[in-house]
C-alpha cells in the first residue's frame, strides 16, 4: 500500500468521524478552561477577537485572555513553552517548527483563519521608476497585476550605485516571504537561498534583491525611514502606507494565487493531546467568529472594523482597517479598486485546514533551501497530515451542526473532502500545482531549487 492509498484510507477514518453528531455526542468537559491565546496586530485575527467579543468562546465554556504578541518568533517560542495555550500563526509557522526550520516543535492546526490579505508595496522613489514600465488602460491607470519584471530598472539602479535593494517580509517561513519571492521569480528576478546545513540561514544566497525581517507593524515606519525599499505583509500596513504617502501597493497575494491560505490557529502537539475537548470547543468559537465576519455577503465588516480598531486589537485608524475589510483596495493615491475577497474568514471553505495548503508551503520551503535536499511526494503528505488536522475540523463543524449553531449548507461537501483543492493553474506565473505531485510542481520553476538539487 503506497502512503496515497494509506491517506485514503485515513480519510475514510476522518468522514467516519465527520458522521451526522447527536447534541451529546459533542465535545466533553474542557480540560482547561481559562485559556490564554496570542496575536500579531494584523487585521486577519479577527476571528478571535469577534470569537471573544460575541460571547462565542463563553459558550463552549472557554474563559480566554488574547493578548497582543511583539513579533511571530515571540509569539511561536511562548506557545512552545506552553505560556500561551494557542495563537494565531502564519500558516507555514506549524510546518517550519515540525520540520525544525529554524525552531524544532511540534505544532499542529485544525482551523485556518482566512485566505488572502497581503500586498506587496513599494517606496514612493521605486514606485516612480516601476511606473513608466508598465501598461495602462484608456484611463491611465496601471494594468493589474503588475509583474516584478518592472522593478529590475529599479534594481539595475541601485545596483549601479552600489547599492543593495533591501525588501521587507515578516517571517523565514511566512507566506509573505514566499509570496514576494513567487512575485520576484515570476518576473525573472532571484530572491536568494537559503542553505541551513551549511550553517546559511540568511535567505539571500546568490540573491540579486535582499529580503529581511521585520515585524507587521514597524513595516510603514521602516519603509519611511528608508532602510527598506518595499516590504510584504497584512493589512492594515499597506493600506497604512498609502494614508501616509510613503509607499503604493503594487500587488495583492490574491493577485498572486487566488484564495491562498494565510494565517492558521496552531497549537502544539502535546497540548492538543492533554486538552482534546478544550481544543474541540476552541476551533468551534472560531468556525462560529469567521462565519459571523462573513455573514450577509460581509454585512458584519463595519463592526468588526469598529471592534479591530480597538487599542488592544489592530488599533489602527479605522478608515484604515477598513479599505481592506470592506471590499475595496487602494493602490496609488485614489487609485482604489474593487476587491470584495481581499480577506475572506469562512467562504470558498477558507476555515478547512488543507492538507495541499501545507503542501504548498513545503514546496516553497524546497525551492527556496529550507529543505536542503529532495523529497518523495509521499514524504509531503506525510508531513502534511501530522501537522494539518482536518479530523479535528470537521469534529467540531458536525458538533455545531448537531446543536443547531451552524448548518449543514455552510460546510458545503464536507463529506466529501479527501483534504486537497483542485489543481490550479491560477497562479502569477501560470505554473500548475496539483498538491498530489509536489516534485512536479517544483519542477516547473526556471528560478529556483529542483529536482535533487542542493547547494
Amino acid at each position: 500500500m503506497t502512503l496515497w492509498q494509506t491517506t485514503a484510507t485515513a480519510c475514510t477514518l476522518a468522514l467516519s468521524l465527520a458522521a451526522p453528531l447527536a447534541a451529546q455526542d459533542g465535545p466533553g468537559p474542557a480540560e482547561k478552561d481559562e485559556l490564554t491565546l496570542g496575536f500579531i496586530k494584523l487585521t486577519d485575527m479577527a476571528p478571535l477577537a469577534i470569537a471573544y467579543e460575541k460571547g462565542f468562546f463563553e459558550d463552549e465554556g472557554l474563559y480566554v485572555t488574547l493578548e497582543a504578541q511583539a513579533n511571530w518568533k515571540v509569539l511561536l517560542d511562548r506557545v512552545i513553552s506552553g505560556e500561551l495555550d494557542g495563537a494565531h500563526m502564519l500558516a507555514g509557522q506549524p510546518i517550519g517548527a515540525s520540520l525544525g526550520i529554524g525552531t524544532q516543535a511540534d505544532i499542529i492546526t485544525a482551523f485556518s483563519m482566512d485566505l488572502n490579505g497581503n500586498a506587496i508595496t513599494v517606496a514612493n522613489q521605486v514606485w516612480s521608476t516601476m511606473k513608466p514600465h508598465l501598461e495602462h488602460d484608456a484611463a491611465g491607470k496601471p494594468l493589474h497585476p503588475i509583474s516584478a519584471s518592472a522593478l529590475r530598472p529599479v534594481l539595475e539602479q541601485y545596483q549601479q550605485d552600489g547599492k543593495s535593494l533591501n525588501l521587507g517580509m515578516v517571517f523565514p517561513v511566512s507566506s509573505h516571504n514566499y509570496e514576494l519571492r513567487y512575485w520576484l521569480a515570476a518576473g525573472g528576478i532571484h530572491p536568494g537561498y537559503y542553505a541551513p546545513h551549511q550553517g546559511d540561514n540568511s535567505g539571500q544566497r546568490q540573491a540579486e534583491v535582499l529580503l529581511s525581517v521585520t515585524p507587521p507593524p514597524q513595516m510603514p515606519a521602516t519603509l519611511e525611514a528608508g532602510t527598506i525599499a518595499g516590504y510584504s505583509v497584512g493589512e492594515p500596513w499597506n493600506q497604512q502606507a498609502v494614508l501616509k504617502q510613503i509607499g503604493v501597493p503594487v500587488i495583492t497575494n490574491h493577485d498572486i494565487w487566488p484564495h491562498n491560505p494565510e494565517k492558521v490557529f496552531g497549537v502544539s502537539q502535546a497540548w492538543a493531546d492533554a486538552n482534546p475537548n478544550t481544543h474541540l470547543r476552541l476551533i468551534k468559537a472560531l468556525l462560529r467568529a469567521a462565519h459571523w465576519l462573513d455573514q450577509g455577503d460581509n454585512a458584519n465588516r463595519p463592526e468588526a472594523v469598529e471592534i479591530l480598531s480597538q487599542p488592544y486589537y489592530v488599533g489602527a485608524d479605522k478608515k484604515v482597517i477598513a479599505a481592506s475589510m470592506t471590499g475595496s483596495f487602494e493602490y496609488e493615491r485614489g487609485d482604489v479598486r474593487p476587491a470584495p475577497d481581499f480577506n475572506v474568514f469562512f467562504r470558498h471553505n477558507a476555515t478547512y485546514p488543507w492538507y495541499s495548503d501545507a503542501i504548498w508551503f513545503m514546496t516553497q520551503m524546497r525551492r527556496w533551501g529550507q529543505i536542503a535536499d529532495a523529497k518523495s511526494d509521499d514524504w509531503y503528505l506525510e508531513q502534511a497530515r501530522r501537522i494539518y488536522r482536518p479530523d479535528i475540523y470537521v469534529q467540531a463543524a458536525r458538533a455545531l451542526i448537531a446543536e443547531g449553531k451552524l448548518n449543514a449548507a455552510d460546510f458545503p461537501d464536507l463529506d466529501q473532502r479527501d483534504g486537497f483543492r483542485p489543481a490550479t493553474s491560477a497562479f502569477v506565473d501560470g505554473a500548475t500545482f496539483d498538491g498530489r505531485k509536489p516534485n512536479a510542481y517544483i519542477d516547473q520553476f526556471a528560478i529556483g531549487l529542483t529536482g535533487d538539487t542542493r547547494l
